[in-house]
């Protein structure tokens, strides 16, 4: 059997479309439209959107294409494309199954915050949020409580798993090409309504008018890992796609596509989100992770005083946004773990998903607890289950996976077997030196830059 119609067996996207749009959500997501405004909101507004922009471009851009690289070469799941490239005996399947770790882990405390925002949905459906009087009470009361907060994140462990037990076309693809162009509907109304409030001009000055003085050696590395950590850069779930590509499937201009809609999210997450947080007296963009679940709630309570159908409208889509978000990026984590049950144990898909929504289940419970009933139990120097996920994950894993991600395609493959995978096997033409290019980035300013962004979160 070669190794296209190993592709095509173990499934495959379908249209190139389907590519893009897939490989899409699994880079955008919470990382967009809750953290890159809140990074913007803390480090400066525009000129950290210009740092942030160089970043997807010139770390990005190489970065996804290496691990679309290793993932179309061995059409297999992330530890045995580690395996097969590097021999099972070598230390660089470590990275593989750090990588599967590490998207287990996420998707533990990533689902707790996604049922947050599931239940923020539905109370705006319900109007349950044009009663709260004090959002950071609601807030509180809510994600401490031991069963509701469980019971939604459970829920959105669930819908990822009726997606993925579904397979490749009919599910992954089908509901990326209905959920993606939803999402960017809805970012559209959203971006027009909030420029159209009282004061929204604010936002747009903060948004659009760099203030380089604001620019630190802080900033710019908060830039670098803003545009490594949205993309969901070295964490296998990009490799696994990319497994399902065909043979035909351009990488670089593939890899440009999906950095340039992830990069479009993050902006126009900032032109929703800014001009309304300006058009609120007292309103603060500096105001943190808070910003979805206390201040943004504020902000449309104000609308319900004055224009109620258009606060409960803006609120309504506001909020089933993150929703779409959140879940094409649990689709693409989920995925990973699945598609190496499904590779190494020859189980059928459906098993495959079980096996790994149970797990998720498992870690989502302790994560969700945390707040509540296992407040107190702090286990990991100090850390409860939810806050050390993260902290293994974000601080250690991501960034380690990173930089031997850089270093295994940069100096570990041959150059030959890049430079084949990059054209197509030469059916495709490039100039010289973007394979220069490509090769720079990928060997020296990648692993500095990564190893710059760890020291400096684990450090400072």
């Amino acid at each position: 059997m070669t190794t296209a119609d190993k592709n095509i067996s173990r499934g495959h996207f379908a249209t190139k479309l389907g590519i893009i749009l897939a490989t899409a959500g699994s880079s955008v997501g919470l990382g967009n439209i809750w953290r890159f405004p809140v990074e913007t909101g803390e480090n400066g507004g525009a000129a950290f959107i210009l740092l942030y922009l160089m970043c997807v471009i010139f770390l990005g851009v190489p970065m996804m294409t290496a691990e679309f690289i290793i993932g179309r070469r061995t059409h297999t799941d992330i530890a045995s494309a580690y395996e097969q490239l590097a021999g099972r005996r070598s230390l660089w399947p470590l990275t593989g199954w750090a990588g599967m770790v590490c998207v287990t882990l996420i998707l533990g405390y990533y689902s707790v915050v996604a049922g947050w925002i599931l239940k923020y949905a539905l109370s705006a459906v319900t109007g349950q949020m044009s009663q709260v009087s004090d959002a950071a009470s609601f807030f509180t009361h809510f994600s401490t409580s031991t069963w509701e907060p469980l019971a939604y994140a459970i829920a959105f462990i669930l819908l990822t798993h009726l997606v993925i037990e579904r397979g490749v076309q009919n599910g992954i693809e089908r509901f990326s090409k209905l959920l993606m162009p939803l999402l960017f509907l809805l970012m559209l109304l959203l971006a027009v309504g909030s420029m159209t409030m009282p004061g929204a001009t604010d936002g747009v000055v903060f948004l659009l008018k760099p203030d380089f003085s604001k620019i630190t050696s802080d900033v710019v590395l908060r830039a670098l890992g803003q545009a490594f950590f949205s993309l969901s850069i070295a964490i296998g779930c990009l490799s696994t796609y990319a497994s399902y590509f065909k043979p035909d499937v351009n990488l670089i201009k593939t890899s440009a596509n999906v950095v340039g809609i992830d990069t479009m999210v993050a902006v126009l997450s900032g032109f929703i989100i800014f001009p309304a947080v300006f058009s609120v007296a007292g309103a603060e963009p500096d105001a943190g992770p808070g910003l979805v679940f206390v201040t943004l709630p504020n902000i449309f309570q104000s609308l319900f005083g004055s224009l109620p159908v258009l606060g409960y409208a803006f609120s309504l889509m506001f909020y089933l946004l993150l929703v779409l978000a959140a879940l094409t990026s649990t689709i693409s984590m989920h995925e990973e773990v699945t598609a190496f049950f499904v590779d190494r144990y020859r189980v059928s898909r459906r098993l495959a998903a079980t096996y790994m929504s149970l797990t998720a289940i498992v870690l989502v419970t302790l994560c969700s607890l945390s707040f509540g009933p296992l407040s107190d139990f702090r286990p990991f120097f100090g850390r409860g289950f939810f806050d050390a996920f993260n902290d293994v994950t974000a601080l250690w894993i991501m960034p380690i996976c990173g930089i031997v991600l850089s270093l295994f395609v940069g100096w570990r493959l041959p150059q030959g077997l890049v430079i084949d995978e990059l054209t197509n096997h030469h059916t495709l033409r490039y100039p010289r030196w973007l394979f220069v290019s490509f090769f720079f980035l990928i060997r020296w300013v990648a692993p500095i830059a990564i190893a710059a962004i760890f020291l400096n979160e684990l450090l400072f």
